[in-house]
């Protein structure tokens, strides 16, 4: 039996979604980091890609933007199926 390695998640479909997403609402850092209680740093260094942040960070955003997590992360799949359930 062959064991493929699983596909790379891709953070810089992350950060631009978590951009598109700031710029659809026209929120501001300032204004996303009230909403979600991050600081604007944070935010920035995010879509500026110089972190990725932690679980926690993207689950106050999810929170910020009223979208569930699974949604908000779903970028990190891009060019690639994201896995199924079984069902």
């Amino acid at each position: 039996m062959t064991i493929f390695p699983p596909p790379e998640p891709d953070p810089t479909a992350l950060r631009l979604s978590l951009a598109r997403l700031r710029a659809q609402r026209g929120w501001s850092y300032d204004q996303l980091a009230a909403r979600s209680g991050l600081s604007r740093r944070t935010l920035i260094e995010i879509e500026q890609g110089r972190t990725i942040g932690t679980l926690a960070t993207w689950h106050a955003l999810a929170h910020a933007f009223s979208i569930p997590l699974g949604k908000l992360l779903g970028p990190l799949c891009a060019g690639h199926e994201p896995p199924r359930s079984e069902t």
